[in-house]
């Protein structure tokens, strides 16, 4: 059973080197962990070529959150509630959905006294 929705954020600070996140990250049951759609091709832009195989791979460790409609119709409504930017309105709605945590370093977006859904594993 899935946990937890892993933010572009996390992976990104991992991949770039910051111990907190990478200590985060290897403390991961994979077999409970999501990536979405979204973390995937922001993940997958902002690498060299030279990495592309081995980010893949990385990432193939997570299952995947697809976006379907009842996704996109939930993203629309939080989108309108909370004026999250687009990227940020999908992540909670797929968490949302699947009655998992949303696990980012987002606190501007997503402030986890208010939102339930919301883990923050670490600050940089």
């Amino acid at each position: 059973m899935i946990e937890r929705l892993i933010d572009s954020v996390i992976l990104i600070d991992h991949l770039n080197g910051i111990d907190k996140a990478t200590n985060f990250v290897f403390g991961l049951d994979p077999d409970k962990t999501a990536i979405s759609v979204i973390t995937r091709a922001e993940i997958l832009v902002g690498i060299d070529e030279t990495q592309e195989i081995f980010v893949k791979s990385f990432l193939d460790q997570y299952r995947l959150l697809i976006i379907d409609r009842p996704i996109s119709d939930q993203c629309a409504t939080l989108r309108k509630e909370h004026g999250w930017k687009l990227p940020d309105a999908f992540q909670a709605a797929l968490a949302q959905h699947h009655k998992i945590k949303l696990t980012t370093r987002n606190t501007k977006d997503f402030d986890p006294k208010k939102l339930d859904f919301i883990e923050i594993p670490y600050s940089i």
